[in-house]
């Protein structure tokens, strides 16, 4: 079985699981820009109604807290047997690639793929390969946005061990991303388990140096937003002209497979800056937003 090591331990997190614990549990109780809230009672045998939501995949010291109010509510209803994590892609990998088997490394525990359900999609899918090396080596492997998402995972199963569907979508086509989503909602539709789907995606990376310019920025954000809630996929992969949302794809991915599985609400959950984080406004910003998808 193969093993994809982490990569970015020790960068976007800490390395070491005391460490981590510290940093997630952190993110929990921020008030301010977290939940404000421990995933304390879990109710492992609830009806789920959150199918998928977006979590950003900075690092944890920026976007830790926007992560937080995603998980809370993907996992606070009942624990999911599987999460299919839509990952995008900074290195121009320019396919759409699953893992089939294997696991992945993080400090707090291994995350093992869901080797059924991923060849389920795969048996669905003549637009989605399995191929490791988008996960695994040089040099798409070591592309981060999947691998974040893995330690809140872990913190939040308890003694369940969930598994993981990696997807990387490097498409930006509409009619590519509508076959891929029906593809993935076909496959859940024919499982027995409880899935949930998660969209990697920072939002806009700009240049910020006055609050009119953060406004500004702020308002672009805020059209994918609209376009989320509203569960509108035109208004999530292309928002605005030109826009530097790095996983619109894996947004606009998830609202139409969550459409096919029934979707009602798209909900706003949270969405602030790295320069409303840091508390400076000057120089680089990206935005983080939580958000979930309810049937």
């Amino acid at each position: 079985m193969e093993k994809r090591k982490a990569a970015v331990a020790g960068s976007f997190y800490p390395r070491y699981k005391p460490d981590l614990l510290r940093l997630i549990k952190e993110s929990f109780e921020n008030a301010e820009f977290g939940p404000g809230e421990e995933l304390v009672s879990l109710n492992k045998e609830g009806e789920r109604k959150v199918i998928g939501g977006v979590s950003p995949h900075a690092g944890y010291v920026y976007s830790g807290c926007a992560a937080a109010y995603t998980f809370l509510n993907l996992f606070k209803e009942t624990i999911p047997d599987t999460i299919i994590i839509l990952g995008t892609d900074h290195i121009g990998y320019g396919k759409i690639g699953l893992m089939r088997e294997g696991e992945w490394e993080t400090p707090l525990g291994n995350l093992l793929v869901d080797t059924e359900l991923a060849q389920a999609i795969l048996d669905e899918s003549d637009s989605i390969i399995n191929d490791n090396s988008a996960f695994m080596g040089f040099p798409f492997g070591r592309e981060h946005n999947i691998e974040v998402q893995l330690p809140f995972i872990k913190y939040c199963e308890g003694n369940k061990q969930v598994k993981i569907v990696p997807i990387k979508v490097a498409a930006h086509d509409m009619k590519k991303l509508e076959k891929i989503s029906s593809d993935i909602a076909n496959s859940i539709k024919k499982s027995d388990k409880d899935i949930v789907i998660i969209a990697s995606s920072d939002m806009s990376h700009n240049d910020v140096n006055s609050e009119e310019e953060l406004y500004r920025f702020k308002e672009k954000d805020e059209k994918l937003i609209d376009g989320f809630v509203n569960l509108d996929p035109e208004k999530t992969l292309n928002p605005y002209p030109t826009p530097t949302i790095c996983g619109r794809q894996t947004i606009t991915t998830l609202v139409l497979t969550c459409k096919k599985l029934g979707a009602t609400e798209g909900k706003k959950l949270k969405y602030y800056t790295s320069s409303e984080k840091s508390g400076r406004i000057g120089g680089y910003c990206v935005g983080y937003f939580s958000g979930i998808i309810k049937k």
